[in-house]
């Protein structure tokens, strides 16, 4: 009977230590959205000995812990820039955590991409009034998040909106409709912690090394009183035409500067380098993954590489972290070893 019960308090002890670590442990890890239709299009991964490999195991074998998931509203069924519906996210997420990634699950309030450029409502939105807008934004939020629940699957981070510096579902949730923007900002957080409490929800704003642009749109925020408790950041030098080397010091001053300026954590929610320049996008992984990690006070939580696994082959991006043969960039060990 002692035996018995001595077996059950260190299997209890075992539990609370390893959500405890879950917890703490820094996130380092890749958003996959493209996979599902990676795979039913029959492309196939390798490891480096040349065997057929699940992409997820590759990803985990490379030291990567968390797995980043993208939710459109009513999508197409475009190769590319369709699917990730909610059913197909619930399962890819399912998949994900029953390898043992944590989840983040990433809200663009469209039927495509949204990013800086565009922020299009979903269709069936469109003709809806700022009331209804409101009601939208927190009743897709809780569907997704409570689907994911009910399979199984508590995500650990949820972002409300995709890189959103000029707003997102334009023109009501555009920055200059900032008491609206914040409005819809809430109820997605409302929705989220309804699930369940303890999910962090993240705030994205792309440019990582533009520290005047982040403050603009935090103190923004702060006025109307945003919910939020992460700061997201995606870091792209490619795309400001920069080396890394350039600006990796704008970078590590940004995140400093919010995670003490609005005492959040700060987190890479999205970074990548050239797929053809092997080296040198491992040298940005490294420093990024330092520059988070140097956060003071532990507020620095992970990095994130943006569809490593999409190859250019497939997906024609150019910042994939995959090779020709189908296996990983030797970029990718940035991951393990740092």
């Amino acid at each position: 009977m002692l035996k018995n019960l001595l077996i059950l308090f260190a299997l209890a002890l075992s539990n609370v230590l390893f959500a405890q670590h879950k917890e703490t442990a820094f996130a380092k890890g890749a958003d996959i959205g493209w996979l599902p239709q990676m795979e039913a299009t029959g492309y196939k991964f390798y490891d480096n000995s040349g065997k057929e490999t699940d992409c997820l195991q590759l990803l985990k074998d490379l030291g990567m812990n968390s797995i980043r998931l993208r939710v459109w509203v009513n999508p197409s069924d475009d190769k590319t820039s369709g699917h990730c519906s909610k059913e197909e996210t619930v399962a890819m997420a399912l998949r994900a955590q029953k390898m043992g990634f944590r989840i983040m699950i990433n809200f663009h309030y469209s039927d495509s991409w949204a990013d800086p450029a565009k922020q299009f409502k979903p269709k069936a939105w469109e003709k809806h009034t700022f009331p209804e807008l409101l009601n939208d934004v927190y009743n897709h939020t809780f569907d997704v998040i409570n689907a994911l629940k009910v399979a199984g699957v508590t995500p650990e981070w949820v972002q409300v909106g995709n890189e959103i510096p000029g707003g997102m579902m334009w023109p009501e949730g555009s920055t200059d409709n900032w008491h609206q923007l914040g409005q819809l900002l809430n109820k997605g957080y409302d929705a989220v912690k309804a699930v369940d409490k303890n999910i962090k929800v993240i705030v994205h704003v792309d440019e990582g090394n533009n520290n005047e642009k982040f403050r603009t749109f935090f103190d923004n925020a702060t006025a109307q009183k945003v919910r939020y408790d992460v700061i997201g950041l995606s870091y792209y030098p490619y795309w400001i035409k920069k080396d890394y080397s350039e600006t990796i010091a704008d970078l590590q001053f940004n995140l400093n500067d919010m995670a003490k300026r609005y005492n959040k954590e700060v987190m890479i929610v999205e970074v990548g380098g050239e797929d053809d320049k092997v080296q040198n996008t491992y040298e940005l992984l490294t420093a990024t993954i330092k520059a988070v990690k140097n956060v003071p006070n532990n507020k620095g939580i992970g990095v994130l590489y943006w569809e490593p696994q999409g190859a250019r082959s497939w997906s024609h991006y150019a910042l994939s972290a995959w090779q020709a043969d189908g296996k990983p960039s030797p970029a990718l060990n940035a991951f393990k070893e740092n």
